[in-house]
This record gives structure tokens, sequence and C-alpha cells, in this order.
């Protein structure tokens, strides 16, 4: 991990542009959180009207992520070969294709590939903007990622108030009240289109800086890199899959609308991210993350065991402390210190970090399923017989206690990255200090919308 002087800089030419190019990714990110907040407020309603599993709509979230992987995988390194803005494009394309194929789905099937469509989708804004607003902020990275990265619980935010409101104007539970919170989605993705379009986007820092492509691939093989690439397994699960099921879970352990507890998280979150300067400042990058893994430790063990309303809003409020600079603050850790991984580093970020939400998603949804037959004493075979059902006969109980034990399961995480991150605090304490390598390069036009 170690360090070299430089002078970051940017030009003028991109000071004078570089705020619209900011507000359309904010924009493009907020489309990103929607999905994910109402993909989250109507799996009980994919669950009722398609008679599926909890465990088929584990696999119909799972789709979105297994999508963010391939697109970010695949778009982050692309982004230094075609160009930001291409990537751009494909975003809204996943985008536009996802919400029209959801909104016309009748079964599983279609379902999972129009969510796997805007998991791409979100997959192309992530590979695009993240190294775009590092590149355009190379003095400010952090902060930066952390303002953008305001947006992602921001427009949960936003998403989960509009699912909210829709569902107490009479649309919850109703056979198109689904189709109806997936089709809002359209606002933000024509929004942004229309700010990207016949904009300029810059370099990649890393092009701009002259660093071969063989040597990006080389940085990502340090054992710096590596732990953070390992840590993001548990730190994305720890956050994206927790939240994804917070809706549907608290709703049938608490008796109240489980999408305001996450309104409320990522209203907190999007706060904090406001601020994250002066915190980060404060703490230092690697101790912002031993912060971080702590109280989303308390966070997921308190939604596990929350019965009722004031218990999972403290849950929720821990829990939102806890996960609020993960993922900025992660991509910010990496970015600073081996920017020379450039594009790929930050793919390679996010695309584990995805992959593994999708792989503990249905996990989750198994383990609810199970302990809810169980609960219900009912085999796995009776079980899927009641679920075929028009109306389904399983205790509330029983799957309180479902979804409850569906959460345990990630509470492991936290706690492996306390030690992981306290571990690091240490190592950078014993160097000096925490301190950022910077690469000294100007950013050139380079392809449009």
């Amino acid at each position: 991990m170690s360090t070299q002087a430089g002078a970051p800089g940017v030009s003028d030419y991109w000071i004078a542009r570089r705020n619209r190019l900011f507000l359309a990714s904010c924009i493009s990110l907020i489309c990103t959180a929607m999905s994910f907040a109402i993909r989250g407020d109507i799996m009980d309603d994919l669950h009722s009207v398609f008679h599926l599993s909890m465990e088929q709509v584990g696999w119909i979230g799972s789709a979105a992520f297994y999508g963010f992987f391939g697109a970010i995988v695949i778009g982050g390194p692309l982004c230094d070969v075609v160009g930001l803005g291409r990537i751009m494009f494909l975003a809204f394309v996943g985008h536009a294709a996802g919400i029209v194929l959801t909104i016309l789905s009748h079964s599983f099937v279609p379902l999972f590939v129009g969510t796997l469509a805007i998991g791409l989708g979100n997959g192309f804004v992530e590979a695009a903007c993240n190294p775009m607003i590092a590149t355009l902020y190379p003095d400010e990275k952090i902060k930066r990622l952390s303002l953008f990265h305001v947006w992602f619980p921001g427009g949960i935010v936003i998403g989960g108030l509009i699912s909210y409101a829709l569902g107490q104007a009479g649309l919850g539970g109703q056979a198109h009240g689904w189709q109806i919170k997936m089709a809002t989605m359209v606002v933000p993705l024509v929004v942004y289109a229309i700010l990207f379009v016949g904009q300029k986007f810059p370099q990649t820092e890393r092009v701009a800086a002259g660093i071969s492509t063989g040597d990006m691939f080389k940085e990502c093989l340090r054992p710096g890199f590596i732990f953070f690439f390992v840590c993001m397994i548990l730190t994305a699960s720890t956050e994206l899959t927790t939240g994804q099921w917070i809706p549907s879970i608290i709703t049938v352990t608490t008796g109240t609308a489980g999408i305001l507890f996450l309104v409320w998280q990522n209203g907190l979150m999007a706060v904090g991210r406001t601020f994250a300067g002066p915190i980060v400042h404060k703490l230092s990058p690697s101790g912002i993350l031993l912060f971080s893994a702590f109280f989303s430790a308390l966070g997921v063990f308190g939604l596990s065991i929350a019965t009722n309303a004031p218990i999972a809003s403290v849950a929720a409020t821990l829990f939102a402390f806890g996960v609020c600079f993960f993922w900025p603050a992660m991509l910010g850790n990496v970015n600073e210190r081996f920017p020379k991984t450039g594009t790929l580093g930050l793919a390679l970020m996010g695309g584990i970090g995805n992959l593994s939400v999708a792989t503990t998603m249905p996990l989750v949804g198994s383990r609810y399923d199970t302990v809810t037959a169980q609960k219900a004493m009912m085999s796995m075979t009776q079980y899927h017989a009641e679920l075929a059902k028009l109306h389904p006969a399983i205790p509330d109980a029983a799957r309180a206690a479902g979804g409850a034990a569906g959460l345990k399961l990630l509470l492991a995480f936290p706690i492996v990255l306390v030690l992981a991150f306290g571990a690091l605090y240490l190592y950078d304490r014993s160097k000096g200090g925490y301190k950022a390598t910077v690469l000294d390069a100007k950013a050139e036009e380079e392809t449009s919308f």
C-alpha cells in the first residue's frame, strides 16, 4: 500500500463542464436506487400475485445483482476502450428495456429477465460514473464519490415514499399496483438521458496518466487490493442483501410497513453521505470502515430480533450509521490507494460486491422458506403446495420466524469485517497514518453520449 506524491489536476475545460455531468450521474443513480426500493416493496406482491416461494422471489431480486455484476465487470474495462459516454448509453438501454419487460411480465421467467436487464443498466451506471467522478475531481475523490452515492439512499427514499404513497392510495397488493410502481422509474430515466445527450465525457484518469493496461492488471494483483476485494464481498452483502429484504421481512416481523423502515434508514444514509467530508477527515478512511462494520453488526442483529416498530426503528438507525459509508469508502480507499487499477479496479470492486449480493439474496429466501415451513409444521412439499393456493394458510408467526432467521444468516459478515478493518486501521497507524496515492494527469475530451 505504498504512496507517491503528486499534484492532482483537471483542465479548465472540465472545471466548466463537470457539474452537469455530476448532476446527470446523480440522477442516473436515483434511477438505479428507485429500482432497488420498488423491487423490495413489491416482493410480497410478486409472492402473492404469481404464487411464488420466497426463494423464487429471492432469485428475482438476485437477477438485478447478477446483471449489475456482468455490466460492471464488462463495462468497467470497456470504459477505456469505447469511452464513458457509450457505456452510459448502454445504461439507458438496460434501464428502459428492463422497466418495460418487468411491467409486461406474467410469470417467473420474464420477471427474472426484466430484473436482469435493470441490473445491467444499474451496473453500467456504476461502471461509467465512478471513474468519471474520480477523474473530474482528483483532489477530493472520497468526498465526491460520497456525494454521488448520497443518491443511492436518496433514490431509495424517493422510490420508497412513492411506493408507500401508491399503496396508501389503494394500489398495494392489487394486480396492477406493482406495475404502476415500476413505471415511476421512467421519470429519472428520461431526465438523466436529457442531461447526458450531447455532452462530452473525459478520458479516465488511468488513460490520461499514461498507465498501460498491463500495469492496470498487475496493480489489481497487489495484496492490498486483494484485501479490499475480499472485504467487498462482505460489505456489499451486509448493506444490500439486508436492505433488499427489509421491506418484506420487517413487515411480517413487526406488523408495520417495512418500506418505511427502509426509507428511514436510507434517509439517514443520505444525510451522512452529504457530510462525509468532515467525517472521513476526522476518522480517516480506514477508521470510517471500522466504524461502519461495528454499527452494521449492531444494526443487523437488532433487525433480526425486532418484533415491534420501536425496536425496528432503533435497529434501522444503527444499521444506517453502519452501512452509510461502506460503498463509497470502499471505492474511495481502493482508488486512492491503488489509482493505477483504474476502471478495472472499480469494476472489480463493484462487480464482486453485486455478485455476493446475488448469491446471498436467494440464500436468505431459502432460509426464510425453511424456517417458515418448520414453524408452520409443514413439510417443504406441503409448504410449496400451500403457496400455490389463492389464499395460502401460513400463520403470520411462522412467517415472522422465517424472516428473522433469514436476517440472522447475514450477521457473521459485519462481525468478520470488524476484525478485518480493525487490523487495517492498526496497519495504517503503524505506517504513520493514511496517505493517498495520486496520479498527476489532466483529463482530455473523449466520447459523447
